[in-house]
């Protein structure tokens, strides 16, 4: 009997610390597997699968909110949309550069498009390029997740009017095109934008004039991919290339309709630009270079 007392004690023991474990086990994954506790109860536990489980979706909502608001505030912090005070009011064409300055700047046109504009930013984020994106209001009012991405990836956006009309507007008509797409834009990304483009380069039906009396710098371009009307490829890209120069503004699509050209062109496009020894710029990085380079001529003269 005396031989069987440590053997029955350990027994016991062994049973009693089984048991504390098995209940603090079952304390621990009731939080995490509440109907799943039978079926996973012999499965082996990878402690980063349950934190990510952890994650509800709500609380990763929230976490990129934050970082959308972080991002946001940045951009306007920087004045991501700013121009120098010599443009307000002006209509720019290219910016007046030395040969020497082989800088560009790339814009896009009627967005934001689900379909289109995903792709152009891949396309930028992958060529470590920023651009610069005129939203038409309407389209950013169906799409804001697509606007609050140009700015949170660090694109430039401005006015391309609320419903990118080409007729006669009067002033009141031209003011709700032009305050209502600078309001939404605010009102998604955080930013004041101080740049605008009449649809078709129109300046005779309205908009154009409000925008110039309101001192939006007004953007054209020097160099038309006429992607508009779907070119081949290997034309989209030579309309491109052959009117561009240094502190050249090149216009395309990202909304509108059938961009699939566009993006197709667009990684040959800049590597074109890069092989001539060109660099990318913002059209506020492009008219703050052409500012430098006033004030630098105007110094010399004196």
């Amino acid at each position: 009997m005396e031989n069987n007392k440590p053997f029955s004690w350990s027994q016991g023991a062994l049973i009693a610390l089984l048991g504390v474990g098995g209940c603090l086990s079952l304390g621990l994954m009731l939080p995490i597997f509440p109907s799943n506790l039978q079926t996973q109860s012999t499965q082996i536990i990878d402690i980063k699968d349950v934190s990510l489980q952890a994650l509800t979706q709500e609380r990763i909502e929230a976490i990129k909110s934050s970082m959308l608001t972080s991002w946001q505030k940045e951009a306007v912090a920087k004045g991501i949309s700013d121009i120098p005070n010599s443009f307000q009011g002006a209509t720019i064409m290219e910016a007046k550069l030395p040969p020497g300055e082989k800088v560009i700047a790339l814009t896009f046109d009627d967005g934001p498009s689900p379909q289109n504009t995903p792709q152009v930013l891949e396309i930028l984020k992958k060529n470590n390029i920023k651009g610069t994106f005129f939203v038409v209001g309407q389209m950013l009012q169906e799409h804001p997740g697509l606007g609050k991405r140009v700015v949170a990836e660090g694109h430039v956006i401005a006015n391309h009017t609320w419903h990118h009309w080409y007729h006669y507007m009067n002033p009141q008509a031209s003011a709700f095109e032009v305050d209502n797409t600078s309001n939404l834009i605010y009102k998604v990304t955080g930013v004041k934008t101080s740049l605008f483009r009449p649809p078709g380069g129109i300046k005779t039906n309205g908009p154009y004039n409000y925008a110039k009396n309101q001192k939006y710098a007004s953007i054209m371009w020097s160099s038309d991919s006429v992607d508009y009307s779907r070119p081949s490829v290997s034309k989209l890209i030579s309309n491109v290339m052959r009117e561009a120069r240094p502190g050249g503004i090149v216009l395309m699509h990202d909304g509108g309709g059938n961009r699939s050209h566009t993006v197709q062109a667009l990684p040959q496009i800049i590597s074109n630009f890069r092989k001539q020894g060109y660099r990318f710029v913002t059209i506020p990085e492009l008219l703050e270079l052409q500012d430098k380079q006033s004030q630098t001529v105007a110094a010399n003269k004196k």
